[in-house]
């Protein structure tokens, strides 16, 4: 089981917290990334899309998944779950001290999650004054209302995402072991020291 964990951020001004319509864990949001096959290493042409909402039957296996897939290169299939309850908000805190805030876990087979793009409008912004925007369309990676309650503007800009590859409980225990981050910009991983 590898867990990679979507990680986003953005320059928010007097916004309180920008989050999916529903939430974090609101079944029917839309997820929309590309796709590297652990095999082979080919990158998917197109974004795939998956929601907590849809499951499919994984084949030889009782066991369901949000997305199941077959490379089209090495033939090799592979499957993502989605792991809820491990995302929060991205707040006004974490844009003002550039921290990433964890949307959603995927628990990955096969495959590596790449480049999630923010498609549709289906995002929620709260301002500072307490104001609600919905169904924001955060698709250009930028976005601005005046808010009248608060006489303000509100702004999210820059936006960025990741996913972040967690470490394995046995990997937790020893300090030798780092994770990986796969993002936009490249991949980075520590080596792994000593034997």
């Amino acid at each position: 089981m590898v867990h990679y964990t979507l990680q986003i951020t953005a320059h928010m001004e007097n916004v309180k917290t920008l989050e999916p319509m529903g939430g974090c864990d609101d079944p029917n949001s839309l997820f929309y990334f590309k796709l590297k096959c652990d095999n082979c290493l080919e990158v998917t042409p197109k974004e795939v899309c998956i929601s907590l909402d849809e499951l499919v039957p994984i084949p030889n296996s009782r066991d369901h998944a949000n997305l199941f897939e077959k490379c089209k290169t090495c033939e090799e299939e592979g499957y993502i779950k989605m792991v809820p309850g491990e995302g929060r908000p991205l707040t006004g805190e974490d844009s003002e001290e550039e921290r990433y805030a964890p949307l959603m876990c995927f628990d990955c087979h096969g495959w590596v999650p790449l480049e999630l793009s923010f498609l549709g409008p289906q995002w929620r912004v709260e301002s500072v004054s307490g104001t609600v925007y919905e169904n924001v369309d955060l698709s250009q990676g930028e976005w601005a209302e005046f808010d009248e309650k608060g006489n303000c503007p509100v702004a999210i800009a820059n936006l960025r995402s990741r996913f972040v590859l967690e470490p394995k409980a046995e990997e937790l225990k020893d300090p030798y072991l780092a994770s990986s981050t796969v993002d936009k910009v490249a991949v980075k991983s520590l080596p792994v020291v000593g034997s």
